[in-house]
């Protein structure tokens, strides 16, 4: 590892300057977890590194109009945030799984969303739930909307020099919920072989305490689903996000209008299940290959629709009965 200058900026506008007076040579660092790695790898050689960890401006969790995080927020103070995770439950499920509680506690999303690799765990949280991107630089600050922020493996729309200030995302109606599933080898300290979030908002046009009695019961899959469409439950409006199955993470926005306003069933969701996986573009790699993370969408495009449906239904009964989906 060769040597560099650690820099310890206390605000935004000073990192910034520090950066333009690099000449090209510096990276910023905020956890740390990505960028030291590329460093022992040889993969970047850095002049300097400028450390975002002591500014303020870029560590703030404001819940009074939707949600606002900041970038250099960690993982683990966003998965034990009782907001999040009653009202943005697909974080609290990526986050609670990023790495080691070591790495939690350091790791910030901020450095998970700007590394830009399809397998970021809180990539696909933030698309479903229409966050954008806030983004600081020496004229200001603007805004990107986070589908926009992705332009591909390891690259985002940042300009030379701007740091990535942080993510806002709207508030949701009581009738929404969300969840993100991350299917890996083994259940801890493990890269996804592939990552599917969902948000749904959901009205019930017969009996509501049908669908979560339903819920309530070990009754096979196939059964709750008749259920639900027995007592018209509707999908009012979806977003699906997947990640690992395209050079970035994406939204299966097909899948999307094809559930959009239609009751939900057993066939629907087959259908679903079918366009999703007809949308993604996964390869073939060590962690899996191709025609595997294709079916594994169909599976965990509904596992991860029904389990935002049964955050709606049970919002306070989420432990038991524990499903597969």
């Amino acid at each position: 590892m060769g040597s560099f200058e650690y820099l310890r900026p206390a605000s935004i506008s000073e990192a910034i300057a520090l950066m333009e007076g690099s000449g090209g040579r510096g990276v910023y660092i905020a956890g740390g977890t990505d960028v030291m790695v590329l460093i022992r790898q040889k993969k970047i050689f850095p002049g300097c590194l400028i450390s975002l960890r002591n500014i303020g401006d870029l560590a703030y969790l404001n819940t009074a109009s939707g949600l606002a995080i900041g970038s250099a927020v960690t993982h683990n103070a966003i998965a034990k945030n009782e907001f999040i995770q009653k009202k943005y439950t697909a974080l609290t499920d990526a986050t609670n799984k990023v790495g080691s509680l070591q790495i939690r506690n350091v790791a910030t999303m901020g450095g998970n969303i700007c590394n830009a690799a399809p397998s970021a765990d809180t990539a696909c949280p933030l698309l479903v739930l229409d966050a954008q991107a806030v983004i600081a630089g020496k004229d200001g600050d603007r805004k990107v909307p986070i589908d926009d922020f992705f332009l591909g493996p390891n690259k985002v729309a940042l300009k030379p020099g701007e740091i990535l200030k942080g993510f806002a995302m709207p508030a949701f109606n009581g009738r929404t919920g969300s969840a993100y599933i991350k299917h890996t080898r083994r259940q801890a300290m493990d890269l996804p072989m592939l990552g599917v979030a969902a948000r749904i908002t959901i009205r019930i046009d017969g009996d509501e305490i049908g669908c979560k009695d339903a819920l309530c019961t070990i009754d096979n899959i196939s059964n709750i689903l008749r259920r639900f469409e027995d007592e018209k439950l509707v999908c009012e409006d979806i977003r699906i996000a997947m990640g690992v199955v395209a050079p970035r993470p994406m939204r299966a926005k097909k899948a999307e209008e094809a559930l959009k306003g239609k009751v939900i069933s057993e066939a629907l969701f087959e259908e679903i299940g079918e366009i999703a996986a007809s949308e993604c573009q996964p390869r073939d790699s060590i962690r899996g290959e191709a025609w595997y993370r294709r079916d594994m969408v169909k599976v965990l495009t509904r596992r991860a629709i029904l389990r935002a449906v049964d955050r709606v239904i049970r919002p306070d009964d989420m432990i038991w009965p524990e499903r597969l989906w």
